[in-house]
C-alpha cells in the first residue's frame, strides 16, 4: 500500500467538516490485472438528492517541477477514471490540489483548457485551515 500524501488527513478532515462520510481510506481498485489506491472515498446522503459518491486522489505539488508532478497527476487521474467507471460508474473521481497550487497553475489557459477536454473535476483545499475552497467539475 502507498504512503498517504502529506496533506491526506488535513483534505479527509475538510470533506468531514463538509458533511462527507469517508468510507474508504485508502478506496482499493483493480486496474487491469494490478491493484490501485485512490486516496480517498466518500458519501454525502442528501434527501433532494439521495446519496453522491465520490473518489479523491490527492495531491501536494511539492516537487520543484510543478509541471513534472502535473503531468504525473493527469496520468495518475485518467488511469483511476477509467478503472472507476468499470468498477463504480456513479462514483466521480477527483483530484484534489492545494489552493496556492490551483489559484497561481490554473491562471495558464492550457492548463484550464486541458482539465476542460478531459473533464478532470479539481478541487481545492487549504492545508492550514483544513477546508475545501473550491469545486470545479
Amino acid at each position: 500500500m502507498p504512503s498517504k500524501d502529506l496533506y491526506h488527513d488535513n483534505v479527509r478532515l475538510a470533506l468531514e467538516k463538509e458533511g462527507w462520510l469517508i468510507t474508504h481510506d485508502p478506496y482499493t481498485i483493480a486496474i487491469g490485472r494490478r491493484t490501485g489506491y485512490i486516496d480517498l472515498g466518500a458519501e454525502m446522503i442528501a434527501a433532494e438528492k439521495g446519496a453522491e459518491k465520490i473518489a479523491v486522489e490527492i495531491k501536494s505539488f511539492l516537487q520543484k517541477s510543478e509541471l513534472n508532478a502535473f503531468e504525473d497527476a493527469v496520468g495518475q487521474f485518467l488511469v483511476y477514471l477509467l478503472a472507476l467507471e468499470k468498477k463504480e460508474p456513479d462514483r466521480k473521481l477527483w483530484l484534489a490540489v492545494p489552493h496556492s497550487f490551483y489559484q497561481h497553475f490554473f491562471e495558464d489557459p492550457f492548463f484550464v483548457e486541458l482539465i476542460n477536454r478531459y473533464f478532470i473535476n479539481v478541487l481545492a483545499y487549504n492545508e492550514v485551515e483544513n477546508s475545501i475552497t473550491l469545486w470545479r467539475k
